[in-house]
């Protein structure tokens, strides 16, 4: 099992809650962004740059995820991908994205992108908090800990 990172709109402070957890529980992690990214010194961190376009971050990493594999996204359409082909998905806020959840939250989003392109104002996200990082500290820590009891 492996961590992949949507890393170009990714929170720093996720990053670091990442780079801390891989040290600690030597899983790997990989950052996926079209633009340079500083990651530590460490043998189970890496990133992975990749030409500017669109989607171009999202699709290298529906490639390299395998079944099992966890994604750190907040990127709707990426975490439906993710999910069809046996990945897990969390968004950077520390909530999952499941096949229970994914359709409505898809619906959502294709709802907002058209209010949005017909003119209406619909605001966007509230900015990342302190509990946010919160929040997914203790989600990303709960996966860890099932992983690592389970039979690797």
């Amino acid at each position: 099992m492996q961590v992949f990172v949507d890393a170009d709109a990714c929170p720093f402070a996720v990053k670091e809650i990442l780079f801390r957890a891989a040290r600690r529980e030597e899983v790997l992690v990989t950052l996926v962004a079209n633009q340079f990214l500083r990651t530590p010194p460490s043998p189970f961190i890496k990133a992975i740059q990749v030409p500017a376009g669109f989607d171009v971050a999202d699709t290298r990493i529906v490639e390299l995820v395998v079944l099992g594999d966890l994604v750190i996204t907040a990127d709707i359409p990426l975490a439906a991908s993710v999910l069809n082909k046996g990945g897990l998905a969390l968004d950077p806020r520390g909530n999952w994205f499941t096949r229970e959840n994914i359709e409505e939250r898809l619906s959502v989003r294709d709802m907002m992108d058209q209010l949005r392109n017909a003119g209406i104002e619909t605001g966007g996200p509230a900015p990342f908090s302190p509990r946010d990082s919160k929040s997914f500290a203790a989600q990303l820590d709960r996966f860890l800990a099932r992983h690592r009891a389970s039979p690797r």
